[in-house]
């Protein structure tokens, strides 16, 4: 079921922005609004890549012993 949502005192720059944004993609500035929100909720997946970049911003570091209880999982089956 669909809420409204409403937000106060939204500073007059954004304001303008958005509606600006809104005429260039020919919408609505509620329907312009929405799909910001959409966009900013949607999962975006990660490459492999992408993961091992966070991986390695965040310093992390896979221990020696997961690599044998990997081993030891996978020569069970």
């Amino acid at each position: 079921m669909p809420v409204t949502l409403s937000i106060n005192n939204v500073p007059e720059l954004i304001v303008q922005n958005i509606a600006l944004r809104a005429s260039q993609n020919h919408r609505t500035l509620q329907s312009e609004l929405l799909t910001i929100l959409e966009d900013a909720i949607k999962v975006k997946p990660s490459t492999p890549k992408q993961i091992l970049a966070k991986v390695q911003q965040l310093g992390l570091e896979t221990p020696a012993e997961s690599v044998e209880m990997i081993r030891g999982d996978r020569d069970e089956h």
